[in-house]
């Protein structure tokens, strides 16, 4: 018998409560494939009621840091090199995270199974590409947790824990699509510096990043569909009110169309909006 969680939303938070990154995948994938399983055999694993942490547990390694306050990172060297990929594995094991704790926290929400199946999914490859991270830094020898790591990605959760909409504004529509992006240049740099095995990580990772924007896009219209809502003018709103600054191009505007994010959903949020009066409040 498994040992398992009765429930997807439990087994998020079993993932959330992991501290050890490798761990933490591990079990993520052990979950998917069960999920997967129960879907296939037509007996769905029941979504239950999650109770996520207000943060995922975490080793005592990486040390945190605000992002103004991170060291520069220089590619060109190869202790720039392990820099970013060590990055790169901060950014993935917060996207398994955050993966699960939209099935757990807006677990009281009615959707279509193929939300959970999209999402299930798409932790799965996030808790890959960490591993994959992991096994080039290795590689390279050096670790996950050698170096700090900055705090910006989990604000993004906490600011939007009681906003699903936002959660889906902030989260996979601004902060996955900024990876679509940034890694080609990130793929040039290990591809210069003859490190094939870094390159065809991030291939893996560019390739699938795609589709956990998509997922995001895709829902979030649903969910303005369903409360009669403008898609182009709350994913505006929630942006302003949710992410710290204005978005920064240049965009990668084929890949983002492909996961279907217009220009028009974009562009008007590289210009910051003035700072409300003194005072004022939402």
């Amino acid at each position: 018998m498994s040992d398992l969680p009765e429930t997807l939303a439990g087994c998020a938070d079993a993932i959330l409560r992991t501290a050890d990154g490798r761990a933490k995948t591990a079990l993520s994938k052990r979950c998917a494939a069960a999920w997967f399983a129960s879907r296939e055999a037509g007996t769905p694993m029941p979504i239950g009621q999650g109770n996520p942490p207000d943060a995922p547990a975490r080793p005592d390694t990486p040390a945190l840091m605000e992002p103004r306050d991170m060291p520069r990172r220089r590619p060109g060297s190869p202790s720039g090199r392990i820099a970013l990929l060590h990055a790169v594995a901060h950014i993935e094991l917060n996207a398994v995270d955050l993966h699960w704790d939209i099935i757990s926290r807006f677990s009281d929400v009615k959707l279509p199974m193929g939300f959970y199946d999209d999402w299930v999914k798409a932790a799965e490859e996030e808790s890959k590409h960490f591993n994959l991270m992991c096994d080039n830094l290795e590689s390279l020898g050096s670790h996950y947790g050698a170096l700090p790591a900055h705090a910006f990605m989990w604000r993004a959760a906490s600011d939007t824990a009681s906003d699903f909409l936002g959660r889906l504004a902030v989260v996979p529509m601004v902060l996955e699509a900024r990876g679509l992006d940034v890694t080609p240049g990130m793929i040039e740099i290990f591809r210069k510096a003859e490190l094939p095995e870094a390159v065809a990580a991030l291939e893996v990772i560019y390739a699938e990043e795609v589709s956990h924007v998509a997922y995001g896009s895709k829902w979030f219209h649903f969910l303005c569909g369903r409360h009669d809502l403008d898609p182009k003018d709350t994913f505006h709103a929630l942006v302003r009110k949710y992410f710290h600054g204005a978005l920064k191009p240049p965009f990668n505007e084929e890949k983002r169309a492909e996961a279907g994010i217009p220009p028009d959903f974009y562009w008007p949020l590289t210009e910051a909006e003035p700072a409300p009066p003194k005072g004022a409040r939402d």
